[in-house]
């Protein structure tokens, strides 16, 4: 998330700093510095709209947490494998992983869908995807009670209407 919004200062300094030299090279009658300073501003513009879209399903993924966890493995369909170490946010709209975000159940019924949950005693698997991609998320959960699966599963089934296959509780 700290990633997330430090570029989105960035982008914000930087557009500022470009929009006051394009105003200065237009004053000082210089077009063609003027001309590139504006192309500069279109695109640093569209890199700012794009990462304010970020942020904002960031904040809507910490606004509904389900649960908090430290490590994360990420798998494709082709067998791919990679670990993340960074605080994961698991939220019934999406995860945040460090300063990415897998999000589901917001582009309608032809997006990103949260397709299968399982709880493990150690583990849970989140498997979400369309109808060309498909990923998998197994993340070191620290629940520690039947009662919080429990929680979790139920929370999950209301929100997202996936149903949590608990083992080995």
């Amino acid at each position: 998330m700290e990633a997330i919004r430090k570029w989105w200062k960035i982008y914000v300094l930087l557009l500022i700093v470009s929009v006051f030299s394009t105003v200065f090279f237009y004053r000082k009658l210089m077009a063609e510095m003027a001309i590139v300073f504006g192309c500069v501003n279109i695109v640093l513009l569209i890199l700012l709209i794009k990462q304010n879209q970020l942020l904002k399903d960031a904040e809507l993924i910490l606004d509904n947490c389900l649960l908090v966890v430290s490590s994360a493995v990420i798998s494709t369909e082709n067998g791919q494998e990679r670990s993340v170490v960074e605080e994961t946010v698991v939220s019934v709209f999406g995860i945040l992983l460090g300063n990415k975000i897998y999000k589901w159940g917001s582009d309608g019924v032809h997006g990103v869908r949260l397709s299968s949950v399982a709880i493990e005693k150690a583990h849970i698997r989140l498997t979400f995807g369309d109808s060309t991609k498909t990923m998998g998320v197994r993340l070191l959960h620290g629940l520690v009670n039947e009662q919080e699966v429990l929680e979790v599963k139920e929370k999950l089934w209301r929100e997202t209407g996936v149903i949590a296959k608990v083992t080995g509780w």
